[in-house]
């Protein structure tokens, strides 16, 4: 069916934008992946660039969220609001070289359409102006720019957006038959691709964000150039067979330059978001450009997502601790994963037949979840995972049964999601709607694997549903509350996901929340502590409970960044 057209670039339209593009990638995703092979042909770039659409149009869909809720009589983001959404979403999500390289676009349209006089940005003049800034931006974030690749679609793309006047509408049909254009001479740049009789996969990506751009405006979808229009009489590899012919040349930038490297080339692709200033960023890069290669920075403000390939994976992990702070840290072993790609004759491992598959909101709480056997997908406050992660995460467990625990009442969409994913790959999947990381840790401790799946289902869902959770937070705002109306910076006490308690002193709140659960009765007590939990409040309520409570036992874990204070588990 055909979208309704948007008339102009505003916040409903980048809303929309996101939604098409997501879709687009999505049927296009395994197209895209079994014709990546370039700059290192792991048949991935498909899926990294879903990732990344993914993240930014989760972000968006956050904004209109936060002002729908609200009280406020406009009930719509600004087109400031929605743009910076895309873009930040984009950025802490992004993967892969073509992922990262994708964020940087997004945001240089961001830079345009959030402009301080955002009114004068809305309209075809503005798109122009939008997807010049964004290949010129992306550009600039490459070490060493190659032509052939999605730097020279979005190039493409912006100049035959500038050579037209007319409406949005009219401004995204050029850039997107520009894009086109320049995706079917991409193997005429860059011999592996035409070795290979494929076009640029980056590039092929860009071109289902652009169509996308022209439904947002038109209503009707351009529709795409098939795979033997783009990629010459050889045609694309088939999607179960071996990609090779990228292991002939290697890259010297974003997308890769030919170079006279081993056919092995690093061994590890490194990729962290990084808190930094611009200069210690400008030294990153040098540090950087002189490890490996494939290196592309891109973001600002104080937040970069770094990508790069290297054969010390350490050594690039310590430049950006040397930088400021380095986070959500990914190291993928090429060797290791993908033999397969690059020439190895290694077999997959065999299966295991079950796993288990948990969000963690900290880190100090991922040791404990490895050590009792999960996979762990790491939550960070404010940046919860895409159903893409959760995909992964089901999918490097490698296992025919999945148990997953999303641990967070607002996850459980993103994890049923992941799910329904998981199963079309013929992996079964159960997902048990745990709300909390004590829920978690209460179903791991009745896992058996050695047990039929129905039953090790059930005797989990049991033990998570049978533990009540709580947590300690401080407020950020005033706001109404079951307790009564709560202030910005008072301490709160949820249980089971509702404000049962407002105080002032963090220990004394979570006596209070301890009371109230074990009022119903308990065994055990489980604690689990935030970075910013205050010192000696652990041993406070240790202390009410032996004291109040004398059949009851406590157990407390350490959290790490966690963004709620305190953890509370009773079973």
């Amino acid at each position: 069916m055909a979208q309704v057209p948007q008339t102009f670039f505003d916040a409903l339209a980048v809303r929309t934008w996101c939604g098409l593009a997501l879709s687009a990638l999505g049927r296009a995703r395994e197209e895209i992946d079994a014709i990546n092979v370039y700059p290192v042909a792991d048949g991935d770039t498909g899926t990294n660039l879903y990732l990344t659409v993914e993240s930014a149009a989760t972000a968006v869909e956050a904004v209109f969220a936060g002002h729908e809720a609200g009280s406020a009589p406009v009930q719509r983001p600004s087109l400031a609001d929605a743009a910076h959404a895309m873009a930040h979403g984009a950025l802490i999500g992004a993967r892969g070289n073509s992922g990262t390289i994708l964020a940087q676009l997004l945001r240089g349209m961001a830079q345009v359409l959030a402009a301080e006089r955002e009114a004068t940005h809305t309209d075809g003049a503005g798109l122009r102006l939008a997807l010049r800034q964004a290949a010129d931006a992306a550009r600039q974030a490459v070490a060493h720019p190659v032509e052939g690749t999605v730097l020279t679609v979005a190039s493409a793309a912006a100049d035959a957006a500038g050579g037209a006047e007319g409406d949005c509408g009219t401004i995204a049909r050029a850039a997107h038959r520009g894009a086109c254009a320049a995706l079917a001479a991409t193997p005429e740049q860059l011999a592996v691709l035409e070795r290979a009789g494929v076009v640029d996969a980056g590039g092929r990506g860009l071109v289902a964000v652009l169509a996308a751009l022209v439904e947002t405006f038109t209503g009707e979808s351009p529709g795409m150039p098939g795979l033997s229009e783009l990629s010459g009489p050889a045609g694309p590899p088939g999607r179960g067979e071996p990609v090779r012919a990228g292991n002939a040349e290697r890259s010297q930038g974003a997308e890769g330059a030919e170079s006279a490297e081993s056919a092995e080339g690093p061994a590890f692709e490194v990729i962290y978001l990084l808190e930094a200033d611009d200069a210690a960023v400008g030294r990153l890069r040098q540090r950087l450009d002189g490890l490996g290669d494939s290196l592309v920075v891109v973001g600002g403000d104080g937040l970069w997502n770094v990508h790069v390939h290297v054969d010390d994976a350490g050594a690039a992990v310590e430049a950006g601790v040397e930088a400021g702070r380095p986070y959500r840290i990914r190291i993928t072993h090429f060797g290791a994963d993908d033999a397969h790609t690059r020439g190895g004759e290694r077999p997959p491992p065999e299966r295991v037949q079950r796993a288990v598959v948990a969000v963690v909101p900290g880190e100090g709480l991922v040791g404990l979840y490895t050590e009792a056997g999960a996979t762990t997908v790491l939550a960070r406050p404010g940046e919860p995972p895409a159903s893409g992660e959760l995909v992964e995460a089901v999918r490097r467990a490698h296992a025919r049964e999945v148990v997953l625990l999303p641990n967070d009442a607002d996850l459980r969409h993103t994890a049923a999601a992941a799910a329904e994913q998981a199963r079309t790959e013929g992996i079964r999947v159960a997902l048990i709607p745990t709300r909390s990381a004590v829920q978690g840790i209460a179903a791991l401790a009745v896992h058996e694997p050695d047990r039929r799946f129905d039953e090790d289902v059930v005797s989990m869902t049991s033990a998570a549903g049978a533990t009540r959770y709580a947590e300690v937070v401080v407020a950020v705002r005033e706001s109404w509350t079951m307790a009564g109306i709560c202030q910005a910076g008072d301490v709160l006490g949820l249980v089971d996901g509702d404000v049962a308690v407002i105080g002032s002193d963090v220990a004394a709140t979570a006596e209070g929340v301890l009371d109230r659960m074990l009022s119903a009765g308990g065994e055990l007590v489980t604690l689990v502590l935030g970075d910013e939990a205050p010192e000696g409040v652990a041993e406070r309520l240790e202390s009410r409970v032996r004291e109040a409570y004398l059949a009851v036992d406590t157990v407390v874990y350490r959290g790490g960044r966690q963004g709620a204070l305190l953890l509370i588990g009773v079973e």
